[in-house]
């Protein structure tokens, strides 16, 4: 089979031995299939989609917190339907989880054997004692004094005296409340969920454990406090003589560590060896323990350093001649360990022991005698001020691949001691390692660090809860870069900006907001000194969120208008934004309205626009638009203001704001008044009536004459003139003589009235030849109703002394059977001789004193 031509058989082809390449280049048969696409688990030559930014919603009290690493945190009232229930305890099993948690992880390698507690049986019964009657006890003794041993004995001791059991905290660098949100978390399942003070402390009255505070940095008013907030609880509190003491009223008892006597050093070290010490080394050991004081800490580290003399006075040979990982020893058989192999003599001249120099401050020593690994995990540890990386990160800074069990080696040479969930240089061995030299890379070294951990704190992957874990090393980091931070001109952030970006908004998160205020100082710091305007918004906008989740409003306002001062010189209309409602938010509540005084955010008319657009789920702002009234048609200038802010005049702030509402308040009176004029007088100029009906009085006071017992209206008009009447049309001409009401007066056409009409209209019939009917062309006056407005309304004179002419009609309407029409008269008089006293309707007219009151000289019944 040619793999170059293959048959046609191969592609189920027949015939003719044709190969199929040759068809194909001949143009014969049909065309190659293609090769089916291959199936990649990525896709091929793909551009790197970047991962989402990482945001998570929380709820810190009444507000609902979106943690946002990239525009800035945005904050609002919680909604009733998101705020979390009570939060509810824990059970057994999972504070056994959250306890497990708490304490250090085993470092790698083989388990070594635990150290037993000596001379220290009368003060754990009476702490035991103390704490199974509910008393708090403060355990005082100097570093390396074996506190935190001691401590985790009587914690073990008290597993069974508290109904939430043993809860254990770490007080390096912690406050009052940031133990009582540890204490909340340690017994509570509230997820996403940071309570008030008031919750807080409403939950934790209702805890009781005992607790087990190491490392306790605060004592008097804070001690209180915490005490007052936990009265169902029973702490026994490690401390070092340098803390302040409680308060007198605290009712906490002491209990003080002493120094091991000469016996228990001894004993000490033999456990530390493996082995029963020479002659020579416990003289040794009796000069040691004269010298460190009788201190634990110096006697573990003395085993460690005759530990190492056993294995170098096994010589060097051992390694040329079984290797380097054979695990057998001279003079012993294979498998055994230095401790079990036997000396003589005659070795231990070879390696003398150490100075008194060195017993006391063994750690230089220590450390020359360890792998490379563990040097170099030392030089992190003193660069970061005593925090030792966790052990899954000293791979990654170190550079080698077995580097995590270098954490084996410090821990059982006594150079790291636990301290919570992870591991510290003990006490006295920083200022030793100094001496040695291990601090002269130290600016480099964390450097290093900050850039490993700022890559990982921002990796999708790491939750923020292992972010938190890591919070000490983090932290450390931050504050040896933030002032050695120099301005850039590449326009990259520096490494110390970087961490803090990436850190704070997990510390958010993982709900540990101590360390999320000290990550965002010290990144407004390292911004500021580099020149990065646009961090230095997001770190001031994240102390403002911050600042107002914890009750500080004040402060809060500062560090948001600090933020929005310097995204609106950027034109960061999102940010602006942002930080305008959050401030919003701390006016509202506060109390105090916001500055009227335009701000840098004000030059930004995006900004401007998007800021009316209403927050979700309805934030309230602090101070309302103005609306203007529904019937008037205002133009209202909303242009977009110079780029230039305005001088600030004098009359600003609530000065200017008070004489302002005086001004809209005179113009709102002012407009009110006009209206109501024209409204009146439009009222008692409408007397052109449309129908007979609808001028109808709503209470017509008609009454019955006294010659007849028809009511005193006029007779019904004939069919077909088309008569309205008088009481329909009011006459605007008073004609020859001057005077309205007369004889004489022309009478009003339908133009006037109002009314279509084909022929002249008045009160008398066509055929009545004593009234003038020649008709009247309408003139360019507009009707009485649409007259404009003068300050002497339009209606009658008010009488005088005098009656009312009694001059009578020129035509008296004869009386007929017929129903007459309704009158369109309100006045409490009868039919008049006049059309213009039977039209008045006007509320100013005096014609009319009261009802029933007739306004001629006959008197009506």
């Amino acid at each position: 089979m040619d793999p170059i031509n293959p048959g046609p058989e191969e592609y189920g082809q027949g015939g003719g031995g044709t190969s199929r390449s040759s068809e194909f280049e001949t143009g014969k048969g049909p065309a190659p299939r293609q090769r089916p696409p291959r199936e990649s688990l990525t896709a091929d030559f793909g551009q790197h989609v970047p991962a989402l930014a990482r945001t998570v919603q929380l709820v810190s009290g009444d507000f609902l917190l979106t943690v946002n690493p990239v525009d800035g945190s945005e904050i609002e009232p919680c909604p009733p339907a998101e705020r979390p229930a009570r939060p509810a305890k824990m059970g057994e099993a999972e504070r056994a989880e959250v306890a497990r948690a708490a304490r250090p992880p085993a470092p790698p390698g083989p388990t070594r054997p635990r150290l037993p507690l000596l001379a220290r049986q009368d003060e754990r019964e009476k702490l035991v004692r103390l704490l199974a009657r509910g008393r708090s006890v403060r355990l005082t003794g100097p570093a390396g004094s074996g506190r935190t041993r001691l401590l985790d004995v009587v914690a073990e001791d008290c597993a069974d005296l508290a109904p939430d059991g043993v809860v254990r905290l770490n007080g390096h660098r912690r406050s009052a409340d940031d133990l009582l949100h540890d204490l909340f978390y340690a017994v509570h399942n509230a997820p996403l969920h940071r309570p008030d003070r008031d919750e807080l402390v409403d939950c934790v009255r209702e805890i009781g454990a005992v607790v087990v505070v190491d490392d306790l940095e605060f004592g008097g008013a804070a001690l209180d406090e915490l005490l007052d907030a936990t009265p169902e609880c029973a702490f026994v509190f490690g401390v070092t003589p340098d803390v302040p003491e409680p308060s007198a009223d605290a009712g906490v008892e002491e209990v003080s560590l002493s120094h091991l006597d000469r016996a228990a050093g001894l004993d000490l070290l033999e456990h530390a060896v493996g082995r029963p010490l020479t002659e020579d080394e416990s003289n040794w050991a009796g000069d040691l323990w004269f010298e460190s004081e009788g201190l634990p800490l110096r006697f573990v580290q003395a085993g460690a350093l005759l530990r190492q003399r056993d294995r170098l006075r096994a010589g060097a040979d051992a390694v040329d001649e079984y290797g380097v990982f054979e695990d057998v020893w001279p003079g012993g058989t294979p498998g055994d360990t230095p401790a079990e192999t036997p000396h003589g003599p005659a070795d231990a001249d070879e390696v003398p022991l150490p100075s008194l120099g060195e017993a006391a401050a063994p750690a230089p020593l220590l450390a020359s005698r360890l792998s490379a690994s563990a040097r170099a995990t030392l030089r992190f540890a003193v660069a970061l001020g005593g925090e030792v990386p966790h052990q899954a990160h000293l791979p990654a800074l170190v550079g080698d691949t077995h580097a995590d069990a270098a954490l084996g080696e410090l821990v059982s040479c006594g150079l790291v001691s636990p301290a919570g969930s992870r591991y510290r240089l003990a006490a006295g061995v920083p200022a030793q390692l100094e001496a040695a030299g291990y601090a002269d890379e130290a600016e480099a070294q964390a450097r290093a660090a900050a850039q490993h951990y700022a890559w990982w704190a921002g990796h999708p992957s790491v939750t923020p809860e292992r972010v938190c874990a890591e919070a000490d090393a983090v932290l450390a980091a931050l504050a040896v870069l933030s002032p050695l931070t120099e301005a850039t001109t590449e326009g990259e952030a520096g490494t110390a900006v970087q961490l803090a970006r990436a850190a704070a908004p997990a510390f958010a998160a993982g709900l540990h907001w101590s360390a999320w205020e000290r990550a965002l100082r010290s990144g407004a710091e390292a911004a500021r000194l580099a020149g990065d305007v646009a961090e230095q918004a997001y770190f001031h906008h994240e102390l403002g969120i911050h600042a107002l989740c914890s009750g500080q409003l004040d402060r809060s306002r500062a560090e948001l208008e600090t933020s929005i001062g310097l995204r609106g010189a950027l034109a960061d209309k999102r940010g602006t934004v942002a930080g305008r409602r959050a401030l919003a938010l701390v006016a509202d509540r506060s109390g105090v309205p916001l500055a009227l005084t335009p701000t840098a955010g004000d030059e930004v008319p995006e900004a401007r626009y998007e800021e009316s657009a209403s927050p979700p789920r309805g934030v309230p702002t602090a101070f309302p638009e103005l609306q203007p009234p529904s019937d008037t048609a205002l133009v209202i200038n909303r242009g977009v203001p110079p780029s230039s802010p305005r001088p600030a005049k004098a009359g600003g702030g609530l000065k200017g704001l008070a004489r302002r509402n005086l001004v809209a308040a005179g113009a709102g009176a002012l407009l009110v008044a006009v209206l109501g004029t024209v409204v009146t007088l439009g009222a008692t100029s409408e007397n052109d009536a449309g129908t007979p009906s609808d001028n109808v009085g709503v209470n017509p006071s008609a009454s019955q004459g006294v010659d007849d017992g028809s009511l005193g209206a006029d007779p019904a008009a004939e069919e077909g003139d088309g008569d309205t009447g008088e009481a329909t049309s009011r006459p605007t001409d008073p004609g020859p003589d001057g005077t309205l009401g007369t004889a004489d007066d022309p009478t009003p056409t339908a133009t006037e009235s109002g009314e279509p009409s084909d022929g002249p209209s008045g009160t008398a019939k066509p055929d009545d030849p004593t009234q003038t009917q020649t008709p009247k062309p309408p003139t360019s006056k507009p009707p009485t109703s649409s007259k404009p407005p003068t300050s002497k309304p339009p209606t009658s004179e008010p009488p005088t002394s005098e009656p009312p002419t009694s001059e009578p009609p020129t035509s008296e309407p004869p009386v007929t059977s017929e129903p007459p029409p309704p009158s369109t008269s309100d006045t409490a008089s009868g039919p008049t001789s006049s059309a213009p006293a039977g039209t008045s309707s006007s509320a100013s007219a005096p014609q009319s004193v009261g009802v029933g009151t007739p306004s001629g000289s006959e008197t009506v019944i």
